[in-house]
């Protein structure tokens, strides 16, 4: 066995172990078997954070898995419990680490959905993902996830981190995904995009009338709002955490109150098109969590991933989709008199 499916092997015996505890199957002892990993922490680990240094030590696991183990109780460092994730660990020190069920691993089951392949092969497969399906499962969302479709449409995504998830689409954005079938795969992608060597378009709809110049590249960093922590923003990275983020955009068609314009990504922030388009003035229609008013019959962000172009990791093909406008942003473009070829 290599060593992703030995990984893989665990991961699957420890969920597996926690589904039956949820539905009170246990064994002929009264006490659902857990594993328990033993770890000894690396002269480079001291002084580190607990979580951090099991997020190094147990590659297989998420730091936030992690995180909900110790807060669990699951963990214990010289035979003692410990509960914060942000306990000083020494060089030397013995952890145990109770691989226990939390929320976040029940919710990596397979259920099966209607998905919208637009190509398949041995490799990879390119999506067109419909506005209201959550990507990845985060508190609030467990389960009917596209990460829980993969999972019950190929058996191979079991063995992949994040079912071979290489990049992410908001819930209320819809457009083209790509997801990885293999591990090497998937290595590839990620370092493609990386190197920004994946090309990602979008369509966006926005409130005002668009001046000056046809194109703009929008270079502003974006962070947590330290207002809001629900919402990101353009932040000064003297003073607020956060990442580079660059968006180049082109206006497509103007009208009195909005513009169409299209969005190329050169980075992949979190909310990076609907904050850098409501920090030039255009915030999103409908896109209320960053002031864009609710208009022309439209129920979510007006955004669309519109194509999505990339070398064929394997076989270095290029390789080129695109996806129409959703019939509910086509509809919102036309009552606003603009269009869209």
């Amino acid at each position: 066995m290599s060593e992703p499916e030995r990984r893989s092997s665990i991961i699957s015996s420890a969920l597996d172990r926690g589904a039956h505890a949820e539905n009170g199957q246990e064994d002929l002892d009264g006490t659902v078997e857990m594993e328990v990993r033993r770890l000894v922490v690396p002269v480079d680990g001291h002084g580190g954070r607990l979580d951090r240094i099991l997020t190094e030590l147990l590659t297989e696991f998420s730091r936030s898995f992690l995180q909900q183990l110790i807060e669990a109780g699951g963990v214990s460092i010289g035979g003692l419990c410990v509960r914060k994730p942000s306990t000083k660990v020494k060089a030397g020190d013995d952890i145990a680490v109770e691989l226990r069920p939390t929320p976040q691993s029940q919710a990596f089951k397979a259920q099966a959905m209607d998905l919208d392949i637009v190509f398949e092969d041995d490799f990879l497969l390119v999506i067109n993902k419909p506005a209201g399906l959550v990507v990845h499962p985060a508190p609030g969302n467990w389960s009917g996830t596209l990460l829980n479709g993969l999972l019950a449409r190929d058996p191979q995504a079991a063995f992949l981190p994040r079912a071979g998830i290489v990049h992410r689409l908001d819930k209320d954005t819809s457009g083209l995904m790509v997801v990885a079938r293999r591990r090497e795969t998937m290595d590839r992608l990620v370092a493609l995009i990386a190197a920004r060597e994946v090309s990602r378009e979008y369509v966006a709809l926005a409130h005002g009338a668009w001046q000056g110049a046809k194109s703009r590249r929008v270079n502003s960093p974006i962070g947590r709002d330290p207002r809001n922590r629900l919402r990101m923003a353009v932040v000064d990275l003297e003073k607020i955490s956060g990442k580079t983020a660059c968006t180049a955009i082109t206006l497509l068609e103007n009208a009195k109150r909005h513009c169409l314009v299209k969005c190329a990504l050169e980075t992949g922030r979190t909310h990076q098109i609907r904050v850098h388009m409501a920090s030039i003035g255009h915030p999103l229609v409908s896109d209320i969590l960053y002031a864009g008013a609710i208009a022309a019959g439209l129920r979510r962000q007006a955004l669309h991933a519109c194509r999505l172009a990339f070398d064929h990791p394997a076989t270095q093909a290029a390789m080129a989709f695109n996806s129409p406008l959703p019939p509910d942003i086509a509809g919102g473009v036309a009552e606003l008199g603009l269009r869209y070829n």
